[in-house]
């Protein structure tokens, strides 16, 4: 099928309307600004059905290289090598990657000269299984690697073809203080969420995942970043409790932060890379 040849001369989209897209984005980012509890946008129909298509089929023949990331915090497995993904995956990371999207991007979320991570470090094709779930949390502001580039945007693409509610799996927003959630999101198929990354984008899956055993919940998570010039402080991932949580599950939730911090910082200053780490994990 023509639409998942990479070489293609940019800025021709394999995936997605391009034309489109510029159109949803002149008509989105006002909306997008003024969003609660922190800007974002919902994009239903991001990627040509039959691509979509495609890239779910892949999800479910794909076998090696996922990751596991089990911990207190957080129940899932994801995939970010390339070379171990099906061509309609990588095609649509690419496009979804192009400096024509990136671009449309600055134009949506109103900043200049965004980056998009050619390591696809914490992004990739994610799946959370029965039973999955993520703590509410604000996203590493900075790249784990490349020290000068602090993360601006989240990209989410879900990829669940006949999800229901019962299913759960809902995308949450929280208010900067994490006394409520503002905004349920259902991650169903073929939907994009766009939002800022800060220090106050509280969200999570805390209500996990319920669909039937075989099935996972699916999605493309990509991140972009702006060059700052210098380098920026490693500020890793925080989890933070909810309302009604124990007072050992507030515990527990902290001292898991702890050891995310660590890590992060392991993975700055050392060799460590997120493969080795599921190494062990997938074992617990």
């Amino acid at each position: 099928m023509g639409f998942i040849t990479l070489e293609v001369p940019a800025p021709a989209m394999q995936c997605l309307d391009l034309d489109r897209l510029n159109e949803t984005v002149l008509a989105e980012r006002e909306r997008f600004a003024a969003a609660a509890p922190f800007p974002h946008v919902v994009l239903d129909d991001l990627l040509y059905p039959d691509v979509a298509d495609a890239v779910v089929r892949e999800f479910d023949a794909a076998r090696d290289g996922w990751q596991f990331f089990q911990h207190f915090n957080e129940k899932k497995i994801a995939l970010n090598d390339p070379s171990r993904m099906g061509p309609a995956s990588r095609a649509v990371i690419a496009d979804l990657q192009s400096d024509a999207f990136v671009r449309a991007l600055d134009r949506l979320v109103g900043i200049e000269g965004l980056l998009a991570d050619p390591e696809l470090d914490g992004g990739g094709l994610q799946q959370t299984l029965p039973g999955g779930f993520l703590n509410v949390h604000t996203d590493f502001l900075a790249h784990s690697k490349r020290r000068t580039w602090s993360r601006q945007v989240n990209l989410l693409l879900f990829l669940n073809k006949e999800w229901e509610e019962s299913h759960r799996g809902w995308l949450e927003f929280w208010d900067p203080r994490v006394t409520r959630c503002v905004r349920r999101i259902e991650p169903i198929f073929n939907r994009c969420v766009v939002f800022r990354t800060s220090a106050t984008s509280f969200h999570g899956v805390p209500a996990g995942v319920a669909c039937p055993e075989g099935d996972s919940r699916k999605s493309i998570a990509l991140y972009y970043f702006r060059d700052e010039g210098k380098t920026c402080p490693l500020r890793p991932t925080r989890y933070v409790p909810l309302p009604g949580d124990s007072a050992l599950r507030r515990a527990l939730i902290r001292a898991d932060r702890w050891l995310i911090a660590g890590y992060s910082f392991m993975k700055r200053y050392t060799p460590l890379r997120d493969a080795m780490a599921s190494k062990i994990l997938k074992h617990l």
